[in-house]
């Protein structure tokens, strides 16, 4: 199982609202984490569905002020910090330990393909020297499906045995479950979260540590109630209902469709909003999708107060 000062549990990779003017709104964003968190669900701010790369450094920087402001606790946020250019990935874990965050998820530098993975070890290593702080918890981020840039198993092991107590887990949003449990069975211990739901009682059987899910924004009590009882006779079927969750939702841009749940889930249209390149969900996309949820007596308690 992972170490006592890690982090475990089920994260979601907080879904960013904007204004109409395609800013970040931050009072939006506030309550829908305020929300998440009431559900047990920790704070993955700046992930891939929370359009991260599509927002600036100093925004970045801002709204973890502001969620921190807000009285959201900073130990159950993971916030993204991973950017192409290293100087940017320093200055974001730097101001995020400071805030006292729980751990950061760090993408490795996703613009050139086909690196190396002394130059992948190089970049990670960097970073640490530079940050240069004791409280930092990293987690590193395999997405090779988005960043075209997958970490191995070599890589994992020669990072842990260099930076033992600094880089201390794992999200593995491959979806490949052989993938997940070969890291699980290399690093006992290592605190590795599956980037679906539909894994996540794979995950907790091999000793994992939980999930990052980007269906934790819309169904975070569940989620975590698998979590929670992943050793009671229920668990089978507690999952098979999260997959097939899952499944409606990912018949659609996942971004886009989440952000209509909420909106309709909340009465707030305004959470249709994505910057682009991204666009919205088409109407009868969206109507076909919330169709399919009130069949299956879907529902987001509390998302409106």
């Amino acid at each position: 199982m992972p170490q006592a000062d890690t982090m475990t549990g089920v994260l979601a990779p907080v879904v960013t609202p904007f204004t109409a003017d395609l800013a970040v709104d931050s009072e939006r964003l506030v309550r829908h984490c305020r929300w998440l968190a009431a559900q047990g669900c920790g704070l993955a701010v700046f992930g891939t569905n929370s359009e991260a790369n599509s927002l600036t450094i100093e925004e970045r920087e801002a709204v973890l002020d502001r969620l921190v402001e807000a009285g959201l606790n900073s130990r159950i946020m993971m916030p993204g910090t991973g950017c192409c250019a290293l100087p940017d990935t320093v200055r974001l874990i730097r101001h995020a330990v400071a805030k006292g965050v729980g751990g950061v998820l760090v993408l490795p530098p996703f613009y050139y393909k086909n690196v190396s993975d002394e130059g992948l070890y190089r970049s990670y290593s960097e970073v640490i020297e530079r940050v240069g702080d004791a409280r930092l918890r990293l987690y590193l981020y395999h997405f090779p499906q988005m960043s075209a840039v997958p970490l191995s198993l070599d890589l994992i092991g020669r990072l842990l045995r260099a930076y033992p107590g600094t880089v201390v887990g794992i999200k593995d949003s491959s979806g490949d479950r052989a993938n997940l449990e070969a890291i699980l069975a290399a690093f006992p211990g290592f605190g590795v979260f599956s980037g679906t739901e539909s894994l996540l009682l794979a995950t907790m059987r091999a000793g994992g540590a939980g999930c990052i899910s980007a269906t934790a924004n819309v169904n975070p009590a569940p989620i975590r109630e698998l979590f929670l009882h992943w050793r009671s006779p229920g668990a089978e079927t507690m999952q098979a209902d999260l997959a097939e969750l899952r499944g409606i939702v990912q018949k659609y841009p996942m971004i886009a469709a989440m952000k209509a749940m909420i909106a309709h889930y909340a009465g707030d249209d305004g959470w249709n909003r994505v910057r682009p390149p991204l666009v919205e969900l088409p109407a009868a996309d969206a109507d076909a999708l919330l169709a399919e949820l009130a069949r299956h007596n879907f529902e987001m308690p509390g998302i409106g107060g």
